[in-house]
């Protein structure tokens, strides 16, 4: 069935275009047209026409480092959760995201990518786009709520072990660019398609330039976990901030980043290297039970998870609406909030034909109005919301 969505304000690019109307076909974009064209044109008789009522017609968002939502995550190690994550997400406007595994033991790491690697496929919303491995190979001094049994030196083999249980499904991976071996583990996973990410890091700025060399060029959740700048040593922040090429994960909730900090990236780095991630734990909009994230009890306090055995920040509870929303109110435009939630990760993930409303792009479309309030979401040309 074709869908046209009309009447609304296309954020296409970096534009905003008002009284415009989209056409879909066969889960692509078919068409992208103003009102008047639109009052002109007649369609197939069973195209179901949707009044959007003057709200923003955007691509769908694109989580690319989410653990969980709803009390359903990758800690799970069943597809059932995973789809259950989806199906939430797929509510809060995503429309494809990378399911995250914090390190564990390889027996669990390998039951998760197994999980999710089975629900691939057979999601009714969000859709899942490949793993997102944050870890293991990461640095035991910036660790975060990450266990530290579960931290390893750099292993070739168990990082095939790991591509091989996910049947080639791994799309990104944070590692600490200074741990020996750093370098070899770059080389097979460029080879593989693996896109790199310098996280929990306490790599000097010499370190992060050998990551460059390698193709370590996007960061975890920037000033999070990482060497901070120091004006002897950029460290791993300065290095994310000074190379104008590099990428970078922000978590928008106003806690995690400062948001004046917001300022400083706008004027630092180029709009289309900044990618809006959530980061969100398995608790994310759970409305009952004990609050569980990689297996251990968190509290909701200040603005985000904290671990309840002693406060350390453990994650966010943010919804990429909400980023969105945030970025907002940290002077971003809303053409430029929504690029770094849709375009951006689509470029950094090489999602090729996603992040976009272009004819002959996919079909994922999030509708939302001027109180950042979803109205409809439609993924692969499937209205889901």
């Amino acid at each position: 069935m074709d869908i046209c969505l009309h009447n609304g304000t296309l954020i296409y690019g970096s534009s905003a275009l008002a009284d415009c109307a989209v056409l879909i076909k066969d889960s692509k974009i078919a068409d992208v047209f103003s009102r008047k064209r639109f009052e002109q044109k007649t369609f197939p008789s069973d195209t179901l026409i949707i009044d959007v009522k003057g709200a923003y017609i955007a691509p769908g968002f694109i989580d690319t480092h989410i653990h969980g939502y709803g009390g359903y995550g990758t800690e799970d190690c069943e597809p059932a959760s995973i789809l259950e994550m989806s199906r939430g997400l797929a509510e809060r406007g995503v429309s494809a995201f990378n399911p995250t595994l914090y390190p564990s033991s390889e027996e669990d790491m390998i039951k998760s990518i197994k999980a999710i690697t089975k629900a691939m496929g057979k999601e009714r919303g969000a859709r899942i786009m490949g793993i997102h491995l944050e870890g293991p190979f990461l640095s035991p001094e910036k660790m975060g709520v990450q266990r530290p049994e579960t931290i390893k030196p750099v292993d070739i083999d168990l990082f095939e072990r790991l591509w091989n249980a996910a049947e080639g499904h791994i799309v990104n991976m944070t590692v600490a660019p200074e741990i020996k071996r750093m370098h070899e583990l770059a080389l097979v996973c460029r080879k593989k398609g693996v896109v790199l990410q310098a996280g929990h890091t306490n790599a000097l700025y010499s370190n992060m330039v050998e990551g460059f060399q390698a193709g370590i060029m996007h960061a975890t959740h920037l000033f999070n976990a990482m060497r901070q700048m120091n004006h002897h040593d950029p460290g791993a922040a300065g290095a994310a901030l000074i190379n104008y090429d590099m990428s970078c994960e922000v978590i928008a909730d106003g806690v995690h980043i400062h948001p004046d900090l917001f300022k400083l990236l706008m004027r630092v780095k180029p709009m289309n290297k900044i990618v809006l991630v959530t980061d969100g734990l398995k608790p994310s909009g759970q409305t009952r039970g004990t609050l569980i994230a990689n297996g251990e009890e968190v509290k909701f306090e200040g603005g985000c998870f904290c671990r309840a055995s002693d406060g350390v920040m453990a994650g966010s509870a943010l919804t990429m609406i909400r980023g969105i929303q945030n970025l907002v109110n940290f002077d971003f435009s809303l053409v430029d909030a929504v690029r770094c939630a849709t375009a951006n990760p689509a470029q950094v993930m090489g999602y090729s034909s996603m992040g976009q409303l272009t004819p002959g792009y996919d079909a994922d479309i999030t509708v939302f109005n001027d109180k950042f309030e979803i109205q409809h979401v439609i993924i692969a040309g499937v209205l889901v919301r």
